[in-house]
C-alpha cells in the first residue's frame, strides 16, 4: 500500500494542473509555480503572466514533457523531433549553456524553479540582444521558439501558426495578469 501511495505521488508532480485557462486555480493547485514565476521575476524581470503563459504552450505545466516521437512508415519509431524536456521545453544544448553560465550545475529542467530560472535567463538575453522588451510576450515567445538568431533571420515571419500562438500567448499572459491580479496572487 505504502508503494502505491508513493508512486501516486511522483507520479502527480508531472501531471498538468487542472483548468490551465485560470491562473489562479494553477497556483492554488501548485503554490510552489507561484515562488518559482515570483522568485524568476524578481531576478531576471520576466512576469509572472509572461513565464505562465510560455510554459502553457510549451509543456502545458507537465514536468516531464517531450516532443512526440516520429515515425517512419507510419509505425516504426526514429527518435522525437528534438532534445526538448520539461516545463520550459529547453533543448539540451542550450540548456547546458544556462548551466555552464550560470554555475547551477544541480538544475533540473524537470523542476519548476529551475525551469522558470532558465526561461529568465534565456528571456534576459534575448532582451539584452534583440531588445526586445520583458512583457512583449508575443516577441519573446517568437525569439524562444526561433531562437535569438531564427528571430534575427525572421524565421518565423513564414510561419503562420506560429506567428499565430504568439498571437494567442500574447492574450493568454493578459488574461493570466488580470487573474492573478483580481485573487490577488500578485
Amino acid at each position: 500500500m505504502l508503494a502505491i501511495l508513493v508512486a501516486g505521488c511522483g507520479s502527480r508532480e508531472f501531471s498538468a494542473p487542472r483548468n490551465l485557462d485560470d491562473a489562479c486555480s494553477i497556483v492554488a493547485q501548485r503554490p510552489q509555480y507561484l515562488r518559482a514565476f515570483t522568485a524568476t521575476e524578481h531576478k531576471w524581470g520576466v512576469p509572472v503572466s509572461v513565464q505562465m503563459a510560455i510554459i502553457y504552450q510549451e509543456s502545458k505545466f507537465i514536468g516531464n514533457a517531450r516532443p512526440p516521437h516520429q515515425y517512419t512508415l507510419g509505425v516504426l519509431p526514429i527518435g522525437r523531433q528534438s532534445s526538448a524536456y520539461g516545463y520550459s521545453q529547453a533543448l539540451d544544448g542550450t540548456w547546458d549553456e544556462y548551466v555552464q553560465i550560470t554555475g547551477r550545475r544541480s538544475a533540473q529542467r524537470h523542476e519548476i524553479r529551475d525551469a522558470t530560472d532558465f526561461m529568465g535567463w534565456y528571456m534576459s538575453g534575448t532582451r539584452n540582444e534583440l531588445n526586445i522588451p520583458m512583457n512583449d510576450t508575443r516577441n519573446q515567445y517568437l525569439a524562444y521558439h526561433e531562437g535569438r538568431n531564427g528571430y534575427r533571420r525572421g524565421s518565423h515571419n513564414s510561419k503562420a501558426w506560429l506567428m499565430r500562438i504568439a498571437s494567442e500567448l500574447e492574450g493568454r499572459a493578459i488574461m493570466y495578469d488580470a487573474q492573478l491580479r483580481a485573487c490577488g496572487r500578485i
